[in-house]
């Protein structure tokens, strides 16, 4: 586990975080953070895919607004964090992406993992970026505005059906226009994921399996 920095196209050097796994990899996944910035939740999950064994890269996607940009979770800087959220140009954040898949690709096929902000972003990343040979969203209620948008690989979206963020209709109207995406819904609300916010283990627990087994057919 290491701290490294990536170059995107445009010349922009991002910082990321890296996780390797103990032995060889079965491929390589780009985890992408929440609104909140690479905190250390988002490098755990990398390191957690390392542990898995994927070579994981956590690009620090708010690079672009500041260096070391990173807020608390809970409502005390909800604001801050959706303010910087909506000052993202998508445009260079797949620019990244893109930065994040060619530093492991190396290690084979190459998945994308994004949560709360950057579910949409690998669901925006599935279908515009190349090289991408899965991509899993969790929660990623700015989908709502992209469903015209077409993944060119396998998708996985995990949904809360008491998500705040996204009514459970419009997660529907998603999931009723991709058949072709695994959707799976949990009893559970937005950030389910994540310990430091609205965590609901059983449902934590269920999508990480699915998720896992979802890249063992995937990636390898």
């Amino acid at each position: 586990m290491t701290a490294i920095r990536l170059t995107a196209r445009d010349g922009f050097h991002i910082d990321a975080w890296r996780a390797d796994p103990a032995g060889p990899a079965r491929g390589g996944v780009v985890i992408v953070q929440e609104n909140a910035g690479l905190t250390d939740h988002i490098r755990d999950m990398a390191d957690g895919f390392a542990v898995d064994g994927y070579a994981a890269v956590a690009p620090a996607f708010f690079d672009r607004l500041q260096r070391n940009l990173v807020y608390q979770y809970g409502e005390s800087q909800i604001v801050e964090r959706r303010q910087a959220r909506s000052r993202i140009d998508l445009d260079k954040t797949l620019l990244d992406v893109a930065a994040a898949v060619a530093e492991v690709s190396a290690a084979g096929k190459v998945g994308i993992i994004g949560y709360c902000w950057g579910g949409s972003v690998a669901w925006l990343a599935a279908a515009r970026v190349q090289g991408i040979s899965c991509a899993v969203s969790y929660y990623g209620s700015a989908i709502a505005g992209m469903v015209a948008e077409q993944p060119q690989c396998p998708m996985m979206l995990h949904w809360g059906t008491k998500d705040h963020t996204l009514p459970l209709e419009e997660a529907n109207r998603i999931a009723a226009a991709h058949p072709e995406a695994l959707s799976y819904f949990y009893d559970a609300g937005h950030s389910f994921n994540n310990p430091f916010e609205r965590y609901v283990e059983p449902a934590a627990r269920l999508a990480r399996e699915r998720t896992l087994s979802f890249l063992r057919t995937h990636l390898g």
